[in-house]
């Protein structure tokens, strides 16, 4: 394709592999004119991040970009919206097939040093749709016009489109929905997010959760995911920005849970089901939802049951669904029950329904009716469907596989998909497909749900009860815990309660065909339900056992503020039980995650994390649990060495060893072992610090877990790096960063990227830059406030080292900020160093005071050989005369 100039930018279309999308992109750049360079600045003026080299590096591959690449890239050529996303689309219809997906930040010997992210196509949530949807056609025609039509001027709306289906439970607003969401599924080509309301306690679902779930569907990554509920409507805005995407809230409780998950403006579109009328959400239309007519009511019917005993029958089909009330969630039920019994004629059904008491409990408004249509369902289930049907009403969960069924009747799983298929077939269980991990997962409709649990409370003593909630919550628990040995994260001790966990015949095999990731990514939901149905029935050591299995999971996966959230649940109730190991366990974790990844920009972190690390070290030391105390003493020991007391800091590190040995606690000595290097690497004594990590790799390899065996790695490259082993730290670090990807582990995957960015720093690389600049990125998208410190400080010193002293100190003032409030004191003088120094070639008043700042610091620490450098520093800026002359002129 031939660059013109002065013409119509080139065009994507045609464009069938990724080699020739990058070759249309740089033809694309020549139409434009501008330089990289050039391209860079305009992306910046935008408030867009294209550094030149990103652009180079991207124009020169044949992979595909990344789709965030292709948007800026596109504007800072100046193309318009509606042409930027004619790009987009092409570059996601190749990504399908595309092998390799580059944003930039890669080395030049095309290894990614950005994480790596697939390539996301077009989100898909719908559920299946109805196959035997009947009638409705008014409705249909109203939501099909509405949701694919432009407004009558021809001009395309700017306003959002908002339906509302209103209606009674049971009526047919989620089949309405669904049916005319895959009907309109075309006009929609960015995809389709869906999602129940309502939780199976028929409590609303939080919208911020919902809003997690739809951007980790629109390609953010969880630990990108922002916090603050208000940042991630925010981004679900970006995200379905200029996109045609379709949104189906379904079972919607109130307008403030609904109007976070709004995108704001056409071309997208939102349909949305709900009991209520939802009048107060701005420019929404509704339609109210009646109950079929007699007509419709009967083809339905037709659909369920036997064509021929339907049309051979019609007086007693007429009235069947009158005595349905001709609700569509009892007519289903109804059809199914014939269709299971072909010998059976309408008019016997009829016949057991003709009771007047039955008949009024159908035509009851509301609850009741449903309750009574369940009942006819309910009673045709064999003794055994009938019972599991009660128990699995016990449970406050969305949905679950076969395995729960397994662990309430106490029988292989194959025998529990008997009987929970038979609850399909009966329509009181809603099957919804396949999970990562290859099981099918079934919910209850809410008001079967409801139904359910009735069931038991008349039907079931409650000691019975109680011992199947115990039997189910501890067959996750077992499965938890078989599942948690094999996922990387952090190796704590595996400390259980007194709870015990269901016996569980079959699950070791289970375990064995089931990847561990794969099941806590389908399981998650299901058991983050059940450690809070845990506590609010007061199981104290169910609820901090179950949580204590999800945490390295919840690690892996970035996942803090769930594990947050559940961490301090679990605790509150074991606090008010007076379980003190569950109480220290959760806090163990909640310590961890609120000490190394939080937003919070107040305070001193380390100090706070060392008056927590000392109060969990005496809880685990009165309840002379050796391998706790352990864990808590590593906390220690690391805040000890931010704060500068390496003494005390070697001796808890010593200390947390020797109980980690006495309890045969081998990941505690790989923890020990790795805060004694941190310890004595802050000493400098590189030596006895090379020493203790080398003991940590030993450690972990023989634990068989990936996250500290790429962290040992991780510290032994930092280490000869100081060295000044360059070759030997390079190629430990490579070996980590393997393994951190290999896993989708970001935390240690940033801290290597740091260490390799300082090593090309220090060997004069030219990708020092690039590699920076991606573990900032990577910083930020994880919320890594440590790794974001020391990535600005990197950064400042490349900028400084390049002549660019004004950029230096944007870097470095960012570094020492972020330092205060993380609280590592040999890091922050660092930065204040650095900073100082960028200060020379421009302000000699602030590189007087950063010196000083950074002396006081190195005095508390006890380096007296940086106290005096710092000294002769502060003295020459507070007389810049003889460093006028070699000042390079400010960037």
């Amino acid at each position: 394709m031939e660059p013109d100039l002065y013409g119509s930018p080139p065009a994507p279309e045609g464009t069938a592999t990724p080699m020739e999308f990058v070759g249309a992109l740089r033809q694309l750049r020549l139409w434009s004119g501008l330089t990289y360079r050039q391209l860079a600045a305009k992306a910046a003026a935008s408030g867009d991040a294209l550094p030149f080299g990103t652009i180079a590096s991207v124009l020169s591959r044949t992979s595909l970009p990344r789709r965030e690449f292709v948007v800026t890239f596109t504007r800072a050529c100046g193309l318009d919206e509606a042409s930027i996303a004619r790009w987009v689309r092409e570059r996601n219809a190749l990504a399908v097939n595309a092998t390799q997906v580059v944003g930039g930040g890669a080395r030049d010997d095309g290894a990614d040093l950005a994480t790596a992210e697939p390539a996301w196509p077009s989100p898909a949530m719908l559920p299946p749709d109805i196959a035997d949807f009947t009638g409705r056609a008014a409705e249909v025609a109203a939501l099909t016009h509405r949701l694919t039509d432009e407004r009558n001027d021809g001009r395309a709306p700017t306003a959002l489109p908002v339906t509302t289906i209103a209606g009674m439970g049971g009526v047919g607003k989620t089949a309405l929905a669904t049916h005319v969401a895959h009907l309109v599924r075309a006009a929609y080509p960015d995809g389709q997010l869906w999602a129940n309301l309502t939780n199976a306690d028929a409590s609303p679902v939080d919208p911020a959760e919902v809003l997690a779930r739809f951007l980790r569907a629109l390609g953010m990554p969880y630990r990108a995911i922002p916090a603050c509920p208000a940042e991630r409507a925010e981004a679900y805005r970006t995200r379905t920005a200029n996109r045609r995407v379709l949104v189906v809230l379904d079972n919607a409780v109130s307008e403030g849970q609904v109007r976070p998950l709004l995108p704001g403006a056409a071309p997208c579109a939102v349909l949305i089901t709900s009991r209520a009328r939802m009048t107060a959400i701005e420019g929404s239309r509704r339609i109210d939802l009646d109950v079929l007519s007699a007509t419709e009511a009967v083809e339905f019917l037709v659909r369920l049951a036997d064509d021929e005993r339907v049309v051979g029958e019609p007086t007693a089909a007429a009235d069947l669904v009158k005595l349905c009330g001709y609700l569509p969630l009892a007519v289903r039920i109804a059809g199914a029950r014939l269709a299971a019994r072909p010998t059976w004629q309408l008019a016997h059904l009829v016949e057991q329904l003709d009771d007047e008491q039955r008949r009024l409990d159908w035509l009851v408004t509301g609850d009741l009716t449903v309750r009574a249509s369940l009942a006819i369902s309910y009673r045709g289930l064999t003794p055994e469907a009938q019972r599991l049907f009660r128990l699995l009403g016990l449970f406050d969960v969305p949905d679950f596989s076969a395995t729960l069924a397994a662990a309430v009747l106490g029988c292989p799983p194959e025998r529990a998909i008997e009987h929970t298929e038979a609850l399909v077939d009966a329509q009181l269980l809603v099957v919804d497909g396949l999970d990562v991990a290859g099981q099918t997962r079934y919910r209850f409709h809410d008001l079967t749900r409801l139904f359910a649990a009735r069931c038991a409370e008349l039907e079931v003593e409650p000691d019975e009860r109680a011992q199947a909630v115990q039997r189910g919550l501890g067959g996750w628990l077992a499965l938890a815990r078989r599942m948690a040995r094999w996922i990387p994260g952090p190796c704590y001790a595996p400390i259980s309660g007194r709870a015990p966990h269901t016996a569980l015949d079959w699950a070791d095999d289970y375990a064995e065909r089931v990847a561990a990731a794969d099941w806590f990514d389908a399981e998650c939901a299901a058991l983050q339900a059940g450690v809070r149905q845990a506590c609010r029935l007061g199981l104290d050591d169910l609820a901090f056992d179950l949580a204590g299995c999800l945490e390295k999971y919840f690690d892996l996966r970035g996942r803090y503020t769930e594990w947050t959230s559940l961490n301090t649940e679990a605790m509150a109730v074991c606090r008010v039980a007076g379980n003190r190991l569950g109480e220290a366990v959760m806090l163990r974790g909640l310590l961890d995650v609120t000490t190394w990844i939080t937003d919070d920009r107040d305070g001193d972190a380390m100090a706070r994390s060392s008056i927590q690390a000392r109060n969990l070290l005496e809880m685990f030391t009165a309840l002379g649990h050796d391998a706790g105390a352990s864990d808590a003493a590593v906390m220690y020991s690391w805040a000890l060495s931010a704060g500068g007391a390496y003494p005390e800091a070697t001796a808890m590190a010593t200390r947390a060893l020797s109980l980690a040995e006495r309890s045969d606690h081998l990941g505690g000595q790989a923890r020990s072992n790795l805060a004694l290097a941190m310890a004595y690497y802050e000493q400098q004594h590189v030596d006895l610090a090379i020493g203790h990590a080398l003991a940590a790799l030993e450690n972990a390899r023989a634990l068989g877990n990936m996250r500290w065996v790429a962290t040992g790695l991780q510290y032994l490259g930092i280490a000869y790096r100081q060295l000044g082993d360059h070759v030997t730290s390079e190629r430990m670090l490579d070996e980590s960063l393997a393994i951190s990807r290999a896993h989708r582990d970001h935390y240690p995957e940033v801290l290597t990227v740091l260490a390799l960015a300082r090593l090309y720093l220090e060997r004069g690389d030219g990708t020092a830059r690039e590699t920076a600049e991606t573990a900032l990125t990577l910083s930020r998208r994880y919320h890594m406030r440590h790794h974001l410190a020391e990535a600005y400080a990197v950064l400042g010193e490349i900028e400084l080292r390049d002549g660019r002293p004004a950029h230096a100190i944007r870097h470095l003032e960012a570094s020492v900020a972020i330092w205060r409030t993380r609280g590592w004191h040999s890091f922050q003088a660092a930065s204040l160093t650095t900073l100082g120094k960028a200060y020379l070639h421009v302000d000699a008043h602030a590189a007087h005071q950063a010196f000083v700042d950074a002396q006081a610091l190195y005095a508390q620490l006890g380096n007296t050989d940086k106290v005096a450098e710092l000294g002769l520093l502060a003295d020459s800026a507070a007389d810049p005369a003889e460093h006028r002359e070699r000042q390079p002129r400010p960037s």
